[in-house]
């Protein structure tokens, strides 16, 4: 046994939150799902007997941009104090914003509640843990701003060779109308 699962921990519930960025992300990346669901079986292995699965966020993307309900719940199931683990892949999959996560970890911690991914427990009551903790969030974020950098870059440079096309959408006597169209952009 893990000496951060102490028998207060493992007598409260082990939440587990599932969550992939886009509709097309659950559609095709099946393995990812099947590794996020799979975290109730090592939940039951390390000794939770109640282990509940949070999968409401699926197809939503943790950048903070939009509502989260299964986020917004684990959240409360936190606060509750009858939890005693938030299980994740990865801490991606909990939040790529600062202010989610931190919050999070934030209540984690006053309610003594760990986290855990494959890498490890953290308690985010131990300074050590709580420092871990809030690097993978940064790099969680950073990853994400960087993603959008990438994205935003390789559409300027499409722009400037005069390549970028836009689908336009309209409706026309009740009918979608989707046509591709090149725009000159001036770089």
């Amino acid at each position: 046994m893990h000496p951060k699962l102490t028998v207060e921990i493992l007598n409260r519930r082990a939440v587990i939150y599932i969550r992939q960025s886009s509709p097309g992300q659950v559609v095709h990346n099946l393995e990812s799902q099947r590794r996020q669901y799979g975290l109730a079986e090592h939940a039951r292995q390390l000794g939770f007997r109640e282990v509940q699965i949070i999968d409401e966020d699926l197809g939503r993307s943790g950048s903070g941009k939009e509502a989260r309900p299964g986020f917004e719940r684990l959240v409360a199931e936190v606060c509750s104090g009858d939890v005693g683990a938030v299980f994740c892949i990865e801490a991606s999959r909990l939040a790529r914003n600062g202010r989610d996560w931190h919050h999070l970890i934030e209540l984690c911690g006053l309610v003594r509640t760990v986290v855990i991914d494959p890498d490890g427990v953290y308690d985010p009551g131990v300074l050590n843990d709580r420092l871990l903790l809030g690097l993978k969030g940064t790099m969680s974020e950073f990853e994400l701003n960087l993603l959008r950098q990438r994205s935003l870059e390789a559409i300027r440079q499409k722009a400037r060779r005069g390549e970028l096309q836009f689908r336009l959408q309209s409706v026309i006597d009740g009918q979608l109308a989707v046509r591709s169209k090149s725009i000159p952009i001036a770089a």
